[in-house]
């Protein structure tokens, strides 16, 4: 099975947007306080701190627009957070009982066939799967209730 690795949004991506750039839909993100667990931050891949401030934002997880380039609404902390860099699966994939996964070609469109929803704990092992093929380069996770993003799966590097 392939080895994983789940990847937080790049540091650039993030500190653009705690400055106020434009999200998905060219709109500034939205400044809230966390109302904890169910708030999950993209970039530490854990959750925002009951009352701390938090940006909710449309986030568009593709190179460009295109007709498999789904857009949504994510959450960051809106201070300053390390990026996720652990082994294993995230605190922000633990919240919910079950996830949807879905396959990706290296020029973003979704691998019919591959989306599944499965349980948390299967997660790991699904995605690995996935990326055992090799016409699938990564393997994005979403919120099987919401739709919403939740965090890009890739092949780990040796």
């Amino acid at each position: 099975m392939a080895k994983i690795t789940f990847l937080p949004l790049p540091d650039e991506t993030v500190a653009r947007l705690r400055n106020g750039g434009p999200d998905a839909y060219g709109q500034a993100p939205e400044r809230v306080r966390s109302e904890g667990g169910g708030n999950p931050c993209r970039h530490c891949l854990d959750f925002v701190p009951e009352g701390a401030e938090m940006l909710i934002l449309a986030f568009r997880p593709f190179g460009a627009p295109q007709p498999y380039a789904e857009t949504g609404p994510i959450f960051l902390c809106a201070g300053e957070c390390a990026s996720w860099g652990g082994a294993g699966v995230p605190p922000i994939l633990t919240s919910s009982p079950d996830y949807l996964l879905k396959g990706y070609t290296a020029d973003e469109r979704i691998l019919y066939g591959t989306g599944k929803v499965v349980p948390r704990d299967e997660v790991e092992c699904y995605a690995a799967a996935l990326l055992d093929r090799p016409e699938i380069a990564f393997v994005d996770v979403r919120s099987a209730r919401n739709n919403c993003f939740q965090t890009r799966i890739v092949r780990r590097e040796a």
